[in-house]
């Protein structure tokens, strides 16, 4: 886990260095009066090899997918049905009518 947590501090601070580095070159073209047509590609670069490395490690450090499935063994909220203490039937919705025999004014 200390690895994964390294790797996504290491991709993220590559994010932040190349968007400092966009900013900087932003600030040169003012000053030099040029036209400014994209970042420079090292900073293409580094925002690509940033956004590689954080999805990998949002893939990698979280853990283990755990099945969606209803029927799964492996599911934990099977079991929460079980337990009714939290089932309400006594709400809000009892006051308004089943049937709605109201009719439009024109």
């Amino acid at each position: 886990m200390g690895l994964g947590f390294m790797a996504g501090f290491f991709g993220v601070l590559i994010l932040f260095y190349a968007a400092y580095s966009t900013i900087q070159y932003r600030g040169l073209i003012k000053i030099t009066e040029e036209e400014f047509s994209g970042p420079p590609v090292n900073v293409v670069i580094e925002l690509f090899l940033g956004l590689v490395l954080c999805t990998l490690v949002a893939l990698v450090v979280p853990g283990k997918f755990l099945s969606i499935h209803p029927d799964s063994e492996e599911n934990r909220l099977v079991s929460l049905p079980a337990n009714v203490d939290f089932v309400i039937f006594n709400h809000r919705g009892k006051a308004i009518p089943v049937e709605m025999d109201v009719k439009l004014r024109h």
